[in-house]
């Protein structure tokens, strides 16, 4: 198995992309500590992984909190003894332009995309340091790469501030092994895609923009994750990897 003996922490693990990360980490060995606000969600994931023979807790986890932080690293020890692997996968999104877009709108979306993944990689780094080294994973979007028309641009300028602040902790970590990636997703069946998936004329819209001509499954970026968890990729860091059906090749 790919994460053998590796104890991870993934955010936003409740649902949609998060919880297939846990479910594959723990298929592959990890012992998983999943990270949500939504309770009722990340206790049936718990039970889920649990029931399929994995080792796997929710805590209750606000990224925008550094004592939610601490608590979820805290458990991640208690339970499991360390910490190998963070993904930093908490999310939301405004679709819109950017008149629509107000102050507040702009705070709680840098917030959680972007001071989340911030509070999240200084939480785990002093226990990564004990065991060696460690892996993490910030989950920013293609829209951290580009512009798009038919996104609120703060989410593009959060998901940018995912891209750059993961280069610039990777280099000043690499020295003591702890490698920081970042993965840049497409447009994916997610929770958070609802108003796409429940709009045929958006879902369209999406699949035209792509040149495989469709959205993604979240497996499809998972196992994009597992890699840059697992010791696979161990000269890797400071890297983005691109899991969008090509839509920034274009």
């Amino acid at each position: 198995m790919r994460l053998e003996g590796k104890v991870a922490i993934i955010s936003g693990g409740a649902r949609g992309m998060g919880a297939e990360e846990a479910r594959l980490f723990a298929r592959e060995g990890a012992k998983v500590v999943i990270g949500d606000v939504l309770e009722d969600e990340g206790r049936q994931v718990e039970a889920e992984v649990t029931e399929a023979g994995g080792e796997c807790v929710f805590v209750r986890l606000d990224v925008t909190s550094e004592d939610s932080w601490a608590d979820a690293v805290a458990t991640a020890v208690s339970r499991f003894g360390k910490l190998d692997i963070v993904v930093n996968n908490a999310g939301i999104v405004l679709r819109g332009v950017l008149e629509d877009t107000s102050a507040e709108d702009w705070d709680r979306v840098m917030d959680v995309n972007a001071k989340g993944v911030f509070l999240g990689t200084k939480s785990a780094i002093p226990e990564m340091r004990k065991v060696g080294g460690g892996s993490i994973i910030n989950i920013s979007s293609m829209s951290g790469m580009v512009g798009q028309s038919y996104i609120q641009p703060v989410y593009n300028a959060s998901k940018g501030a995912v891209r750059i602040f993961t280069k610039s902790a990777a280099i000043q970590y690499a020295s003591e092994n702890i490698r920081v990636n970042s993965v840049h997703p497409g447009p994916i069946d997610t929770p958070m895609a609802g108003e796409r998936l429940n709009n045929p004329e958006l879902q369209r819209e999406a699949d035209e923009r792509s040149p495989l001509g469709r959205t993604a499954h979240p497996i499809e970026v998972a196992y994009g994750v597992l890699y840059l968890a697992s010791d696979e990729s161990s000269f890797v860091t400071g890297a983005e990897l691109v899991i969008d059906g090509g839509a920034t090749a274009q």
